[in-house]
């Protein structure tokens, strides 16, 4: 029977030849290190949660609960400039990186009528729906500038529990672009890089992001792949988590795509026989 979960060529070649770690902090050829097998954990439901689920089936074993209680344990020790690049960046710089810039605000759920009416009153008088909304959200609504903000839009999995709705207004250099109101409340805070350091500190374990980008988001032999180390703030406890990430190729924050990867122990081989060395 064929495996339904089939891993990409250059994850199979790793998973053939090993991948040796260092012990962190370690200094000397001959220091002791630890050595893993990696196989694809299965696919991953592209809606937004993808990171968190992806590093919850990654940590075998571990009591971590689901993607939306995973959220609420990463959420916290935020770089506030960091936050603004990603989620409130100034819109007079950056376009010779990229193309469209978007810009994320948080709206009460239960203030979405209040919003609604106070965009009609400025139709009413001659405004553009759309310059209307623009208006009214960047006024009322919580702009993702600094830690308290974002953990609150990072703790926003689009489901009804949630306290907030995304809202996302996209620009390019000519000015606004478009206007996602996201009426049914079904969209996720995308996992980010600060999301990866806070889910490595939580648990005191280094996160491995396996990366990949190709024309279809898969890895091939022709195709960049490169490990990308998130370490803890603080004492690793425990092995490592790795994470498979498909680029998608959208500039946007955090759009990348995870998936898991299952790391078994396998009995200790040399730097030299590992496919890669981290």
């Amino acid at each position: 029977m064929a495996d339904p979960s089939p891993d990409p060529p250059t994850i199979s070649k790793r998973r053939r030849r090993g991948n040796f770690r260092r012990r962190a902090g370690a200094a000397g050829r001959g220091a002791p290190g630890a050595a893993f097998r990696l196989e694809h954990g299965g696919d991953v439901e592209a809606d937004g949660n993808c990171l968190f689920t992806a590093a919850r089936k990654a940590m075998v074993g571990a009591k971590v609960g689901g993607p939306r209680e995973l959220r609420q344990r990463t959420v916290r020790g935020i770089v506030d400039a960091a936050i603004r690049h990603l989620y409130s960046p100034d819109l007079k710089a950056g376009w010779g990186i990229h193309v469209v810039q978007e810009v994320k605000l948080l709206a009460r759920k239960e203030d979405r009528e209040g919003l609604d009416a106070a965009i009609q009153e400025l139709v009413d008088v001659g405004v553009l729906r759309e310059t209307a909304m623009e208006s009214i959200y960047k006024e009322r609504c919580i702009a993702v500038n600094d830690g308290p903000s974002w953990a609150k839009y990072m703790s926003t999995s689009g489901s009804p529990e949630d306290e907030y709705d995304i809202i996302t207004l996209q620009y390019t250099e000519e000015g606004l672009l478009s206007i996602d109101e996201n009426r049914d409340g079904h969209a996720a805070a995308f996992g980010d890089d600060i999301a990866i350091e806070c889910l490595a500190t939580e648990f005191k374990r280094e996160v491995y992001v396996v990366q990949a980008h190709g024309s279809d988001a898969m890895v091939d032999e022709d195709n960049c792949v490169f490990f990308l180390p998130h370490r803890p703030r603080g004492q690793i406890c425990e092995t490592p988590i790795f994470l498979f990430m498909k680029g998608t190729g959208w500039c946007g924050a955090g759009a990348d795509h995870y998936e898991p990867l299952i790391a078994n122990p396998i009995p200790l081989i040399s730097p030299e026989r590992a496919a890669v060395v981290l």
